[in-house]
């Protein structure tokens, strides 16, 4: 149980973030645009949670995907929302600072 709880309230590994930007991992914030416009990792594209699913054509065909938004919550919702439409090889990245620090 402490296992999963860690797992849950953990950061995403450092090693795991910088691994996936070096192979160019699709970075998706899904913050909102105002929020997304008052800073975002670098290379990355606004899809707010709300629009997802008017936007799984850009999901298609990716190898790697990281998901981050403010908090880690609505990453969280994103990465389990995407799953569940048959999209894998998604990383909830947290928040976009945390993204951010690997991204350069």
């Amino acid at each position: 149980m402490f296992d999963f709880l860690k797992k849950i309230f953990s950061p995403t590994e450092r090693e795991d973030l910088t691994e996936l930007i070096k192979k160019k991992a699709f970075l998706v914030d899904v913050r909102t645009s105002g929020e997304y416009a008052q800073g975002h990792p670098k290379g990355s594209v606004n899809i707010p949670l709300d629009k997802l699913a008017s936007n799984l054509d850009k999901f298609k065909g990716k190898k790697a995907i990281i998901v981050f938004c403010r908090s880690g919550n609505r990453s969280s919702q994103a990465k389990s929302f995407l799953e569940s439409k048959g999209i894998p090889n998604i990383t909830d990245g947290g928040t976009w600072d945390n993204v951010a620090k690997y991204t350069g």
